[in-house]
């Protein structure tokens, strides 16, 4: 697949971030704990050359849990502070104010000796779409402040947040980079929701989907689908096998594979599969 996608608010959003990085003390990265190096943008370290940072593994609740460990040993080898979290439940969400004043604490430290008592700690959230950005934003917060969806892209524009615990927030859009060199990358964007529907493939996203899942997850499709005996099944007849057994036989006794893709593209993003995780450190 040749995925290119990026639309102009996204342009518009890194020069936002460029622009405001001086505003801020700490940046907070956000990425989908099933893929954390698929879901990072690589613009990321550009922008933000010298700026404090903690790296969020948000979805960890859907994420495969022993994997999500080797992911947190993966970032803190490289001297990043790590939190893996679910938005969506509240899980650990607590955690992320006391990481970011451990983070900062010579600078407030600093602040407090300058006679700066209970300056607000302005921090910055930033991911690609559909990571689960202001759905993050609005847990910190305890209330509705930023405009939450399913859908990736839905957040707009520029606003700051108030936040418990002397915190501000400056809130941006996700962005994402323009073209994926590495397919693999494209592909597990595509799997996960980050990249519309609408622009995709979907049967083809499902084959590749389920080539993925017979060798990482096979005992998750056999239980989700009572699919057995598909070790070397190509894409296509996995999801022919995945129709058959859910009864998308029309009329002629053909597959409706369009039913069948969009059915594991719903189940897999609900975690109906289970908690899977696509990428390990040891792939890269």
């Amino acid at each position: 697949m040749d995925i290119q996608w990026y639309p102009g608010h996204m342009t518009k959003t890194r020069r936002m971030m460029e622009e405001n990085q001086k505003l801020i003390d700490i940046v907070i990265e956000l990425l989908d704990a099933r893929i954390p190096l698929s879901s990072r943008n690589p613009a990321i370290d550009e922008i933000f050359p010298n700026k404090p940072r903690l790296v969020v593994l948000n979805k960890s609740d859907i994420a495969d849990p022993r994997i999500t460990s080797e992911w947190e040993r993966y970032f803190a080898s490289r001297g990043l502070a790590v939190k893996s979290i679910s938005s969506t439940m509240g899980k650990s969400l607590n955690d992320i104010f006391a990481s970011c004043k451990e983070i900062l604490k010579d600078k407030i430290a600093h602040d407090k000796a300058r006679g700066l008592v209970n300056r607000p700690i302005k921090i910055m959230v930033v991911g690609i779409p559909n990571v689960g950005k202001s759905s993050f934003i609005n847990k910190l917060s305890g209330k509705k402040s930023a405009v939450t969806g399913d859908r990736p892209g839905v957040t707009r524009g520029k606003q700051w947040i108030r936040l418990p615990n002397s915190f501000e927030l400056l809130d941006t859009p996700g962005i994402l980079w323009p073209k994926f060199e590495d397919v693999a990358v494209g592909e597990k964007l595509a799997f996960t929701g980050a990249i519309k529907d609408e622009i995709m493939d979907i049967e083809e996203i499902a084959c590749r989907l389920l080539e993925v899942l017979s060798k990482r997850y096979p005992e998750s499709l056999t239980a989700r689908y009572k699919m057995t005996d598909f070790d070397s099944l190509p894409g296509y007849e996995l999801l022919e096998l995945l129709g058959r057994k859910r009864g998308f036989v029309v009329s002629g006794g053909e597959i409706d594979t369009e039913r069948a893709a969009k059915i594991l593209l719903d189940e897999f993003r609900g975690a109906k599969l289970g908690r899977i995780s696509l990428e390990t450190p040891s792939d890269f």
